[in-house]
């Protein structure tokens, strides 16, 4: 879906996220969902802006359902954020790219 965002598989979940060292941002998303496609973007800018001080992911769920269920998605789009191997937060739906901001300052 993106340039930016590290598209992460049921294989690699394990390793880029909930092993990474540092905050990871993940997207769950699909090709056919409207507002996956309004999120996208913001958290491609939002990758630029914040560089190496997080980890942007990606999970496209229609291609990989496994660490979809175990994530317990079941709207998309849904945005988790990862801290040692945690979720510590997550948000769901299309959000500003202000409200995105907030959700990622509150735990770097």
């Amino acid at each position: 879906m993106s340039k930016k965002l590290l598209e992460v598989t049921d294989v690699s979940f394990q390793s880029e996220v909930l092993e990474s060292d540092k905050l990871t941002l993940v997207d769950f998303w699909a090709p056919w969902c409207g507002p996956c496609r309004m999120v996208g973007p913001v958290l491609e800018e939002l990758a630029q802006q914040y560089g190496d001080k997080v980890k942007f992911t990606s999970v496209n769920t229609d291609a990989n359902p496994m660490i979809s269920m175990q994530m317990g998605i079941r709207s998309i789009p849904t945005v988790m954020l990862f801290k040692d191997g945690s979720v510590v937060d997550s948000r769901l739906g299309a959000q500003p790219k202000q409200s995105f901001e907030k959700f990622i300052d509150k735990y770097l």
